[in-house]
């Protein structure tokens, strides 16, 4: 049995990143709701439990708590930013608001370590790390003593070293704070006795295991995309079921430009069952008149689920429908009383019912560079596997508002120019794109007015997609894209670059 970290989301921005910077250790975790039971806590057995961040106050009416009865399983906690002041105001300190603007703080904060507290062993005595905080722990529970301080806080990290319990008002999974990463390595290691016993050679024989116990001698239908989440998917699939599973491309006229055609040369060949069906008139046509993102999200989830049920139904007896939902996935569309960020088409877009004996999630557990790393050891060319992430529901997302044939159009020869001159530029970023917006602005076209359509051009760098920072590209660069696409692309007349990071945006619009 590999060793677990359980951590307890309370809402914050930053959960997922927690997780994976867990990950990043070698150390298993998931990602549950505040109000997970305690019965399912001890049957989670984790080794060590993670409070998060979150947007509440712990001394309000309402505000999200634990069960008590946590603090008397004999694991480690570590209490994030809210998860900090919750287990001092849960075991008798006092929270309270900041009384006056100077002892509240919000980003980088220079900040004085304790190295004698687990923590911080082996780390600078001072050092900057982020914070996000209004509230203040104005009484430190008993058996705890001060670990960190800042200027405006002097209890910016707690301890109680004789029950392992340890609280940071800063948030350690964040690239902005110095070292992050070794106070969590600290808290892993040190504290929990984490062995580092998470690889992906063990996942995917977990995996391949797992499916051949559940999908026994019957048929799967994998939803392929081309995307590096689907493609992993049907390597996975493959190697589990060999010539039980059919991988259905559906082409849903939502694709960039000749990615259909690109999608189906590179799977054609492959030893899968590859079927192409061809969608898009039936897409566009659901979504003749829909503005809002998530109803489109949906629209498109159930859509794609009902092709193929067809699908199913043509080639006979399908009993499990296989999709490459990602951990990221699952989180942003919601867990329990998590903040729904965005329903992802195969999470929460899905129908409520399927014609399918049940949905195969084999990558749900994974992060994005989890999965690369799975390709790999699933023998996937780094071409596939290192692929720009696409949504699965396509331009649809990238086309603000309604969706029409003509604004796909536009879109697919802006994006096609975009990528080509990056090319051509030999600019690298982990994924860029044109998105066509719902504004439309006056210009002046041939010595006339025009009132045509804004392209925005987005491009990030990120290490692992929880957060990310806009690309600094080259002005010429950027003047080439835009004098291009305003002269050929017909009905577009401005183009304008994205210079906003995650958080607070996400990388697509909608």
């Amino acid at each position: 049995m590999k060793q677990k970290i359980l951590i307890l989301d309370f809402g914050g921005q930053y959960n997922q990143l927690i997780a994976r910077r867990v990950r990043e250790q070698r150390v298993y975790c998931e990602l549950h709701p505040h109000d997970m039971p305690l019965d399912e806590i001890r049957r989670f057995d984790p080794i060590g439990i993670v409070f998060t961040g979150g947007p509440g106050s712990v001394y309000l009416p309402g505000a999200p708590k634990v069960d008590p009865g946590l603090f008397e399983l004999g694991v480690p906690i570590l209490g994030i930013c809210y998860g900090c002041q919750l287990m001092a105001q849960l075991l008798g300190g006092r929270v309270t608001a900041a009384q006056d603007d100077s002892a509240r703080e919000y980003g980088k904060t220079p900040t004085a370590f304790d190295p004698a507290c687990a923590l911080f062993r082996g780390l600078p005595e001072e050092s900057v790390t982020w914070m996000s905080h209004g509230d203040y722990m104005a009484e430190v529970p008993p058996g705890f003593r001060l670990a960190a301080h800042s200027a405006a806080c002097p209890t910016a990290a707690i301890c109680d070293e004789a029950r392992r319990f340890y609280g940071v008002q800063f948030h350690p999974e964040v690239e902005h704070t110095e070292r992050g990463r070794d106070m969590l390595r600290n808290f892993l290691y040190g504290v929990c006795g984490a062995v580092g016993d998470w690889t992906m050679a063990d996942y995917k024989a977990q995996a391949i295991g797992a499916i051949r116990a559940k999908v026994g001698g019957g048929k799967a239908l994998l939803a392929l995309s081309g995307g590096v989440d689907s493609s992993v998917a049907a390597a996975l699939l493959s190697e589990a079921i060999g010539d039980q599973l059919t991988c259905v491309f559906v082409d849903h006229g939502l694709m960039r430009k000749n990615e259909g055609d690109e999608v189906e040369a590179a799977f054609a060949h492959r030893e899968l069952n590859f079927v192409r069906v061809d969608a898009g008139e039936r897409f566009l046509s659901r979504l003749r008149g829909v503005e809002e993102p998530e109803r489109k999200r949906k629209i498109i989830g159930e859509e794609f689920v009902r092709v193929f049920e067809e699908v199913a139904h043509e080639i006979g007896a399908v009993d499990y429908l296989v999709q490459g939902t990602i951990y990221p996935d699952v989180i942003e569309s919601g867990q329990g009383e998590a903040a729904v960020i965005k329903s992802h088409h195969n999470v929460g877009g899905l129908p409520d019912t399927v014609d399918f004996r049940a949905i195969l999630e084999p990558l749900r557990l994974l992060f994005k560079d989890e999965v690369r790393q799975l390709g790999r050891e699933l023998g996937l060319p780094a071409a596939l596997i290192e692929r720009q992430p696409f949504p699965g529901p396509g331009l649809a997302i990238r086309v603000i508002g309604e969706v029409t044939r003509e604004k796909l159009d536009m879109l697919r020869e802006a994006d096609a120019i975009f990528r080509e001159e990056m090319a051509r530029a030999g600019c690298a970023a982990d994924q860029y794109f044109a998105a066509l917006t719902n504004m439309r602005s006056v210009g002046v076209m041939g010595d006339g007015r025009s009132y045509d359509y804004a392209v925005a051009l987005r491009s990030v760098q990120t290490r692992d997609f929880m957060t990310a920072n806009f690309s600094r590209l080259p002005w010429e660069l950027l003047d080439r894209v835009s004098v291009r696409i305003v002269n050929e692309v017909r009905g577009v007349n401005r183009v304008l670059y994205d210079v906003t990071s995650k958080p607070p945006a996400t990388v697509e619009y909608e």
